[in-house]
C-alpha cells in the first residue's frame, strides 16, 4: 500500500532486517561540541540488534540533542498495523492527528470506550535515539513513531504540558508515558527494550513522547522544532 511516499509493511520490509555489516558507535567528550568515533562494530547476519554496551556508548550523543531549536528528520504515517508510509510532509489536524495515520481507527485499550486516546494523538522520537537503537536510518520507522526530530524531548526539557512548535503546527506534551513493548523488543532487541524503559531511558524519553495537536499545520522534513 502506498500513501504519500514509500510504505513499509510486513511484505516489504521484514522486522529484524539485518543491519549493515559495519556500524560506527559514537560517543562524545563532556563537551557536546566534539564527537569521538569509537571502534566500528562488525556484525554477522544473525547480529541485528545493538548490545547494552553499544547503546550506553552512544547515550551522550543523544543527551547533546538541541534543547531550544532542532529539526525534523523524518515524518512517518502508520496507515495500517505494521505498515509505515514515509512522507515528505505531514498535515496535523486537531481531531484526526496526522492525516493518513491510523491513530483514530486503531482506538486504545487505555480509554473506557476503546476510542483513540487523545493523549497519544501523535508521537515524537529523538532522532539520535532512533539512530542509536535502529542503526540504519531505513529502520527508524519500525519504532512506530510519526515525527523523528533532532531535539531534546527529555522530561527536563519538555515536562508534561510543554508546547512544541513543529513546522507550522503546535503540539502539547502529554502526561501519558510512551514506553517500549514486546514489538519494540522484536524489532530492536531485548537490550534496547530494557534500555529505553530504564529510569534514565524514561527520563530522556528514549522511546519517544506522546503529544496532542494544539494548532493544526504542515510538518516537512527539514522544518524547525522548538519550544513555545
Amino acid at each position: 500500500m502506498t500513501h504519500g511516499g514509500r510504505v513499509w509493511g510486513p511484505g516489504l520490509r521484514r522486522v529484524g532486517t539485518t543491519l549493515p555489516g559495519s556500524q560506527t558507535v559514537l560517543a562524545v567528550t563532556p563537551s557536546c561540541d566534539t564527537m569521538v568515533a569509537m571502534a566500528s562494530v562488525t556484525r554477522t547476519p544473525d547480529e541485528t540488534h545493538r548490545s547494552t554496551d553499544e547503546l550506553e556508548a552512544g547515550l551522550d550523543h543523544v543527551r547533546c540533542a538541541p534543547r531550544e531549536e532542532g529539526v525534523v528528520q523524518l515524518v512517518v504515517a502508520r496507515p495500517e498495523p505494521e505498515a509505515r508510509a514515509v512522507l515528505a510532509e505531514g498535515r496535523l489536524d486537531l481531531d484526526a492527528g496526522l492525516l493518513g495515520d491510523g491513530w483514530a481507527e486503531r482506538g486504545s485499550r487505555s480509554t473506557p470506550d476503546g476510542a483513540a486516546d487523545p493523549r497519544a494523538q501523535v508521537t515524537l522520537m529523538n532522532a539520535r535515539a532512533a539512530d542509536l537503537l535502529a542503526g540504519d536510518r531505513s529502520r527508524w520507522a519500525l519504532a512506530g513513531d510519526q515525527f523523528y526530530v533532532d531535539f531534546d524531548i527529555g522530561e527536563e526539557n519538555l515536562p508534561a504540558g510543554a508546547r512544541i512548535a513543529i513546522g507550522s503546527a503546535v503540539v502539547e506534551v502529554s502526561d501519558k508515558p510512551h514506553t517500549g513493548c514486546k514489538k519494540f523488543a522484536q524489532r530492536f532487541g531485548a537490550d534496547a527494550l530494557r534500555f529505553v524503559n530504564s529510569p534514565e531511558g524514561r527520563r530522556l524519553r528514549l522511546r519517544g513522547v506522546n503529544a496532542r495537536v494544539i494548532e493544526p499545520g504542515v510538518v516537512k522534513v527539514g522544518d524547525p522544532v522548538s519550544k513555545v
